[in-house]
């Protein structure tokens, strides 16, 4: 199992040593990716109980890993921006002085892998052979991360290749510690390209490559660097005719990112083909052409499992049959995986292990999740290979709103866009949190993840735009309206492509558009209303917004970029003034 860290001088190496010479493991392994060393890692987990083979002929080279029930999600409150100043980390996140938090977390790290093995992951964020790809190394104590790592990112020799090339690259260090929620940090130091995790082994908490890198340390990066590094899908469409086009879009949570990056066409669009370029994470760089192009710097697909199924996500349901990580799932009698929406058979073991008890709760954890590569998707498009990205014809954002946000409307301009990406906002539902229509602000669907000030974030959006001489068109797009009854105004799922095609017509310049106080919006006939089954009634709906609601969101959202003054940009001030005056307010201040 040892694999000593070579004794030749360079920075990578030193750092290796100094971290190894803190947390005192009983080994090092230096990973290289092969298959081999996957599955030894898997066998040792099996072994030790750690890790769980389940039912080969249903599910083959699928296992189950239960983390601890102290550690099962995100901890936002306990994720920091360590920047010298506090005013540059901003009020959207969480700060801590840098000095401060190196001492805390030394203190923390001292000697905490005695007994353990030190994985050191080398890994790349895009394609390997990509301009636009980023490389990292994650120190470890956990298989379990190295396992998720090899999917999510390429992880091995020829990552490591391109740090030994002099390539610049982030530092992970990662400690699984002893699981205490009352010891437990994520420090993220923009300046000098290092993350810092420590007390959990779960998701985001501990894949460092994940949030930390693609969003948290990357936006800071591209802010420097003159990109975006954003929480988007990425999907491309191809028409009847052969025309195609790639979409970025940004929502929140319980939104329908994944289900509109895995989009199966409806019947009643035959020739349309969609493409998963990805799924969670964009990041998009301006053109030598002047447009925009975007890579996903993620190889797999870290996904909530609950409620997939062939009807919610045939896609996703398709694509995790077969090798697959699956984390705080259920068990049948056999040993396939069970979870809440499976629709197929009955769990016998909860997330945890315990016989289930069907009056105890739901059998599977509501934040299971699964790991599989993005070659297991259906609709995986070979162009999230190509080194240069993909060509972005339109950005789209999105959120749940029941009672003011159109089906869809574009923005006037990429400064507009930036406005309606700025006030992305979704309600919460019962279900989720026991308040019903609560509204929480989610610009670019990067509250928890931008790496620095958002009055910074949005003049940098400001900024690339002026860079652009073929911007994509801004778009905002709203699945969830809903009737005084609560009903949903619009079928979702598939027919969402009828909208997608109105977004890509507007980009042709093929259809004109309403003039509308909030933007442009489709002309009645642009949308199959009628042969979808939606009333003249709820079509107007649809394609309308209340006055008086316009009149308080435009209130309430004034008051909310205040909160980030004064670095909000003039510019965006301005977006938002026109705005009062179309919808008839003049409330400048």
């Amino acid at each position: 199992m040892a694999n000593p860290v070579p004794n030749l001088k360079s920075s990578w190496q030193q750092w290796l040593r100094d971290i190894a010479s803190i947390t005192q493991p009983s080994d090092v392994h230096c990973c290289d990716g092969t298959l081999e060393e996957l599955n030894g890692i898997r066998e040792r987990l099996v072994a030790g109980d750690e890790l769980l083979r389940l039912n080969y002929s249903s599910f083959p080279n699928c296992y189950l890993y239960r983390s601890d029930p102290r550690d099962v999600a995100r901890v936002e409150h306990l994720t920091f921006i360590c920047t010298p100043s506090k005013d540059d980390a901003g009020p959207n996140n969480n700060w801590m002085a840098p000095d401060e938090a190196k001492s805390k977390m030394r203190a923390l790290y001292r000697g905490c892998m005695r007994g353990r093995t030190m994985y050191v992951v080398p890994y790349c964020m895009g394609p390997l052979d990509s301009p636009y790809s980023r490389v990292g190394i994650e120190i470890t104590d956990s298989a379990y991360v190295v396992l998720n790592m090899a999917i999510m990112t390429r992880i091995g020799a020829r990552a490591l290749d391109l740090i030994r090339g002099g390539r610049s690259f982030v530092k992970g260090l990662h400690s699984i510690g002893e699981l205490d929620p009352d010891r437990r940090f994520i420090m993220h130091y923009p300046d000098s390209l290092e993350i810092e995790s420590f007390g959990s082994g779960y998701g985001g908490n501990a894949l460092l490559g994940k949030k930390c890198h693609a969003l948290r340390i990357a936006s800071y990066q591209a802010r420097q660097e003159g990109w975006l590094a954003e929480h988007m899908l990425i999907v491309g469409l191809s028409s009847p005719t052969g025309e195609k086009h790639f979409i970025a879009a940004a929502f929140p949570s319980a939104c329908g990112k994944t289900n509109l990056a895995m989009l199966i066409p409806p019947d009643s669009m035959p020739g349309w083909r969609v493409e998963t370029v990805g799924d969670d994470i964009a990041w998009l760089h301006v053109g030598s052409d002047g447009g925009l192009w975007a890579i996903n710097p993620e190889a797999g697909y870290f996904g909530v499992v609950p409620g997939t199924n062939r009807g919610t996500n045939r896609n996703a349901f398709d694509m995790i049959q077969r090798d697959t990580l699956f984390t705080n799932v259920a068990l049948t009698a056999d040993n396939q995986p069970w979870w809440e929406g499976r629709k197929k058979f009955e769990p016998k073991f909860d997330w945890q292990g315990r016989p289930y008890d069907p009056m105890g709760g739901a059998a599977a954890h509501p934040n299971a999740r699964f790991t599989v590569s993005a070659k297991n998707n259906p609709i995986y498009s070979p162009h999230a290979e190509d080194p240069g990205g993909v060509p972005i014809s339109a950005i789209v954002f999105g959120g749940r709103r029941r009672a003011i946000a159109p089906l869809v409307y574009q923005a006037r301009s990429w400064a507009h866009g930036v406005l309606v990406g700025a006030a992305v906002a979704s309600e919460t539902t019962a279900a989720a949190t026991g308040e019903l229509g609560v509204v929480r602000r989610d610009p670019m669907a990067m509250k928890p993840f931008a790496g620095y000030h958002f009055g910074d974030y949005f003049q940098h959006w400001l900024n690339v735009g002026r860079r652009l001489t073929k911007a994509p068109k801004i778009f905002h797009v709203n699945w969830f309206r809903q009737d005084a009854s609560g009903k949903y105004l619009w079928p979702g799922f598939g027919d969402n492509l009828h909208v997608l095609r109105w977004i890509v017509d507007r980009c042709e310049n093929r259809i004109d558009a309403n003039d509308h106080p909030i933007g442009w919006m489709p002309k009645q006939g642009d949308l199959p209303f009628a042969s979808l089954g939606i009333s003249s009634e709820f079509a107007s709906e649809l394609t309308s917004v209340p006055n008086d609601r316009f009149v308080a969101e435009l209130a309430d959202f004034r008051a909310y970029l205040k909160t980030f003054d004064p670095r909000v940009p003039p510019d965006l001030y301005d977006q938002l003034h026109d705005l009062e005056l179309r919808a008839g307010i003049n409330c400048q201040g």
